[in-house]
């Protein structure tokens, strides 16, 4: 899905919209794929779900879209957020050494979540 929220911001601007292969384009090389990968109905089923949710626009008599507002905003938080917060505290906490060995607040209180829920599951009996 962020991916889907990046490719959204590349068409913010367009006087014009977008249309699926246009989407299409953007949309593979960042899932890795090339853009001949994915078929057209596979981003129809992307763009009807972003149409459903209000962040993209049909507009009339086309087969183009264009990125509501809300469908911005949505997208610019979604990106951030992982580039800003997500992406550098799953680095933190996946680091093999750290700063002068000391663990930051981030994978302190992360280990402690990590304890909290298998003292739950274990008095719970739940598989792991």
């Amino acid at each position: 899905m962020l991916a889907l929220f990046s490719a959204l911001l590349c068409f913010r601007l367009l006087p014009r919209g977008f249309s699926n292969r246009d989407l299409r384009e953007h949309f593979a090389p960042l899932l890795g794929h090339d853009p001949g990968d994915i078929t057209p109905g596979q981003m129809t089923y992307q763009l009807r779900r972003l149409r459903l949710h209000g962040l993209i626009v049909r507009q009339s008599k086309t087969h183009r879209y264009r990125v509501t507002a809300f469908g911005l905003r949505v997208s610019v938080f979604f990106t951030r957020t992982y580039a800003r917060l997500l992406r550098p505290g799953l680095a933190d906490l996946t680091a093999e050494t750290h700063i002068a060995n000391t663990p930051s607040p981030l994978r302190h209180a992360f280990n402690q979540l990590e304890t909290v829920l298998t003292q739950w599951i274990d008095r719970e009996n739940l598989a792991a």
